[in-house]
């Protein structure tokens, strides 16, 4: 079913299926994604391709400093009428949520996506409202431009699965691109071939998928290396153990497997791990990415024999 869904998706966006693979990867684990990325290179488009591709509800959210918390979460209004309050919804009440260029919006606007984030609820004038299943967040900013931005705290930061890039196409996929637009955009001919309650039947799978206990240490033993690492300011929370147990869990289920490898969670390790640690400013000073360290971690832990 994800492979049928990759396909689909790629009728659209040519030449990124690692990107659209790790996008699905948090959707069947229940998680939330940030893509950071110079703008035109699709992710709305991606996102908007995977929400019709399992026929779910879709909404954009364009932040900017203007942008109020009740634009997102919505607002009561008093009916006259009936003298009582009525609930207006705001954005973020759709299955997928793309809040495009969050880093453009206040602290204040930006930590109204903490609750239903976390929770899969919004709470308005004490009212509590339950989000559709499934449900995802999926935040952009752009790595370039910081003026007139807001750069998200580490404790939004943690509320992500995982966060990815999608990168310039190379020149052949380029050309394809030029080649699919020439007639009609073909986003328009896009059909559903999922559901979203495949979508939240294909989560319980995930779930069942099997971890042996070598590799439940061996998670923890990763996340635990950032905590020692002298290079690292500060590591990464054990939130991020659990988001890594259900990517590696996630990523053997598309693979076809009902039980776990290694391999599965280093191919994780840096999507998950490296948006949630602070470097050291020496660090920052030589120019080296919070991703390096994370690599360099996954070749210095050792592996799980399994013997």
């Amino acid at each position: 079913m994800i492979n049928k869904i990759i396909e689909n998706v790629e009728k659209v966006i040519v030449g990124k299926r690692e990107a659209i693979t790790l996008v699905l990867t948090s959707l069947i684990s229940g998680g939330h994604i940030l893509i950071e990325d110079v703008p035109g290179v699709g992710k709305t488009r991606l996102i908007a391709a995977i929400a019709k591709s399992i026929d779910c509800s879709f909404k954009r959210i364009q932040f900017t400093a203007d942008v109020l918390p009740s634009d997102v979460t919505g607002f009561s209004v008093y009916n006259q009428k009936t003298g009582d309050f009525d609930f207006k919804p705001g954005a973020i009440m759709s299955q997928l949520v793309l809040a495009d260029e969050i880093n453009r919006t206040s602290p204040k606007t930006q930590a109204s996506l903490l609750e239903v984030m976390e929770e899969g609820h919004v709470t308005v004038d004490g009212v509590t409202y339950e989000m559709e299943q499934p449900f995802m967040v999926l935040a952009t900013q752009n790595p370039v431009e910081f003026l007139g931005t807001f750069p998200l705290p580490e404790a939004q930061l943690d509320r992500f699965f995982m966060k990815i890039s999608i990168g310039y196409p190379d020149r052949d996929d380029e050309s394809a691109v030029l080649n699919m637009h020439q007639l009609r955009d073909p986003f328009l001919d896009l059909e559903p071939v999922a559901t979203a309650e495949d979508i939240i039947k294909i989560q319980g799978e995930v779930k069942k998928v099997f971890v042996h206990d070598t590799l439940n240490d061996y998670i923890v033993s990763l996340v635990s290396a950032t905590r020692d690492n002298p290079n690292i300011m500060l590591g990464a929370s054990p939130r991020a153990s659990i988001c890594l147990y259900r990517a590696a869990q996630a990523t053997a289920y598309i693979a076809g497997r009902d039980y776990v490898v290694p391999d599965d969670i280093q191919r994780m390790a840096v999507p998950v791990i490296a948006h949630r640690i602070v470097l050291g400013q020496e660090m920052k000073f030589n120019n080296t990415t919070a991703e390096d360290i994370v690599a360099d971690i996954i070749k210095t832990v050792p592996v799980p024999t399994g013997k």
